[in-house]
C-alpha cells in the first residue's frame, strides 16, 4: 500500500511533515521520503525503514531540512518522493497505487521520444516516475495529472509539489483517500484523516473521486471538480486503515465492532472466550463478545516495543515467522479454554494455521476461526492489498481447484461467493479441514457492507465477489 502527507505553511513546515508522516508508518514496510521546498530550493531524503522506523531514519533530516511546503511519503516498494525536472519546472512526486498497464504506457512513451527508465532492484520501473514521465506529456501540469488518472489502469492517488504549491489528486474512483486538514497559516493534505489531528489541525473535508486540488498556505482550491462514480477499497476498514481513521465518514474502529457483532447475530459457537488477532482484529473481537455476551480476552499479546507492524519482512516466509514471533502466549488465558479468535482475513493461510497450532500447543481445547471478510477468491487489481503473484496463492482459490479442477470459469467461481450454495459450504469446510480448526465461519458480504454504512456501489468489492 503506502501513505503520504503534505503541508503548505507560511512558515517551517518540518516539524508537521515529519509527524504526519510518520503517521503513516502502518501503511508501508520498505521505504521512507520527505521532499520539501524552501528559499533554497527543493531538498529531498529518502532511506530504507525495514530495519528501524521513520522516526528513526529521518531524525537527523528533520533538524536539517527547511521549507514552507514539503511532501512525505512511506512506502511499500518504490523509492519517494522523486524531484522531477521537466517542461513543467522542478517538482516533487509522490504517489499511491498500482499500475497495470506500465509496459504499455511505458512502450508508448518510449515511441514519443523518452530515453529511458530508471529500474528499481526487482526490475520494474518506478511507477512514480513512470507517473511523472506521464503528467509530462502534456502541456500544463493540470492537465498532465488529468491525464494519469485517465491513463492508469489500476488506482493513483498522488501529490505533486512546485514552488507554487502542492498539488494533490485523488484517484479517479476514488480507491484511496485523500483529507484536507487546516490550521493558522497552514493546510495539510494526508492519506490517512487522524494524521494531522495531534498537530494542531482541524479537518475540512475529503476530496471526492478523480478530484484535483491545489494548496497554499493561504487555502484549498479544486482545480478539477470531483467525478460521480466512487470504488473506494473496502479493505481500509476492515484491515489497512488505522483504528482512528475515518473514510467517507465512516470511522475504522466502528466500522470494526459493527462487523464483529452482526457476526455474532449469526454465529451459533459457544466458545469460553474470544479474542482477536493483533492488532487489526481486536476491534471485531470486541464487538462480538459485547453482542455475544462471550467475554472478550488477549491470550496472546503482540510485542511491539522493537517490532511494529512497519517491520516486516517483503520474503513471505520471512514475513511468517515475524509475525509469529511477535504473538506471545498468555498460558493462563489459553491451557483448557475453548476459544474463538477472529483476524481480518485469512489470504494464504499459512499464518492462521500457525497461530491455531501454536495455540493447541499451548494447551487450548478448540480454536474457532471466524474471518471478519469473506473468503478472498480474486488477487487485487487495484492495489497493493497481498505480495501474492497468482490468485492460486490464495488458499480459497487453491481449495477450489483441488474440487473442480484447474481452470474455474468464473460463473463457478460465483456460486463459491455465494454464502447459502452448497459450493460454498463445502469450500469453507475444506479450508477448515486444511487449516485444522476446530470451526469456521467467514464473515458474510452483505453483513460486512452494511458494517461500513455507505451504499454498497460505492465500495470495491472485488477480491472477494470478482465485480468491477
Amino acid at each position: 500500500m503506502g501513505g503520504f502527507f503534505g503541508v503548505a505553511a507560511k512558515e517551517d513546515c518540518l516539524f508537521d511533515l515529519f509527524f504526519g508522516t510518520d503517521y503513516h508508518s502502518h501503511l508501508g514496510t520498505r521505504r521512507g521520503g520527505m521532499a520539501v521546498y524552501g528559499e533554497k530550493g527543493f531538498d529531498r531524503a529518502i532511506h530504507n525503514i525495514e530495519n528501524a522506523p521513520f522516526r528513526t531514519k529521518f531524525d537527523k533530516d528533520m533538524q536539517e531540512m527547511k521549507g514552507h511546503l514539503g511532501i512525505g511519503c512511506i512506502s511499500d516498494y518504490e523509492p519517494q518522493p522523486l524531484i522531477v525536472r521537466s517542461h513543467h519546472g522542478t517538482y516533487a512526486i509522490t504517489t499511491v497505487g498500482k499500475i497495470n498497464n506500465s509496459d504499455e504506457i511505458a512502450k508508448a512513451i518510449f515511441d514519443k521520444g523518452n530515453a529511458h527508465f530508471l529500474e528499481m532492484s526487482g526490475g520494474d520501473i518506478n511507477p512514480t516516475e513512470l507517473t511523472a514521465a506521464i503528467i509530462n506529456q502534456k502541456e500544463n501540469l493540470i492537465d498532465g495529472i488529468h491525464y494519469a488518472l485517465e491513463l492508469i489502469d489500476g488506482s493513483l492517488t498522488l501529490l505533486v509539489m512546485t514552488p507554487k504549491g502542492i498539488y494533490a489528486a485523488r484517484d479517479k474512483y476514488g480507491r484511496t483517500p485523500v483529507s484536507i486538514g487546516k490550521k493558522e497559516e497552514a493546510y495539510c493534505i494526508s492519506f490517512e484523516s487522524f494524521a494531522y489531528l495531534n498537530l494542531g489541525y482541524q479537518p475540512v473535508r475529503e476530496l471526492g473521486p478523480g478530484e484535483i486540488v491545489v494548496a497554499t498556505p493561504d487555502g484549498v482550491k479544486t482545480l478539477v471538480a470531483p467525478g460521480k462514480d466512487m470504488k473506494i477499497c473496502t479493505f481500509l476498514w476492515v484491515y489497512y486503515g488505522y483504528p482512528s481513521s475515518s473514510y467517507e465518514g465512516t470511522s475504522v474502529e466502528k466500522m470494526r465492532y459493527e462487523c464483529g457483532k452482526r457476526m455474532a447475530r449469526r454465529d451459533n459457537a459457544k466458545p469460553d472466550i474470544v479474542a482477536g488477532v493483533p492488532d487489526s482484529g481486536t476491534a471485531h473481537a470486541v464487538g462480538y463478545a459485547n453482542e455475544s455476551g462471550i467475554p472478550f480476552s488477549r491470550p496472546f499479546i503482540k510485542y511491539t516495543p522493537t517490532w511494529p507492524r512497519s517491520f516486516m519482512p517483503t520474503i513471505q516466509s520471512k514475513r511468517n515467522l515475524i509475525a509469529k514471533m511477535k504473538l506471545i502466549p498468555v498460558h493462563d488465558l489459553i491451557k483448557d479454554k475453548s476459544l474463538l479468535l477472529i483476524d481480518d482475513s485469512i489470504v494464504r493461510g499459512t499464518q492462521m494455521r500457525e497461530t491455531t497450532e501454536f495455540l493447541y500447543q499451548s494447551g487450548a481445547k478448540e480454536v474457532h476461526i471466524r474471518p471478519a471478510c469473506p473468503p478472498l477468491l480474486y488477487g487485487c487489481k487495484y492495489l497493493n492489498f497481498s505480495r501474492s503473484n497468482s490468485d492460486m496463492d490464495l488458499i480459497a482459490r487453491r481449495v477450489i481447484a483441488r474440487l473442480e479442477g484447474e481452470d474455474v470459469p468464473n460463473e463457478v467461481l460465483q456460486e463459491y461467493a455465494d454464502p447459502e450454495s452448497e459450493k460454498y459450504e463445502r469450500m469453507v469446510e475444506e479450508i477448515r479441514k486444511e487449516l485444522n480448526f476446530t470451526s469456521l465461519r467467514f464473515n458474510r458480504l452483505d453483513d460486512m457492507l452494511e458494517a461500513v454504512g455507505i451504499e454498497p456501489c460505492k465500495l470495491c468489492t472485488y477480491c472477494w465477489d470478482g465485480k468491477e
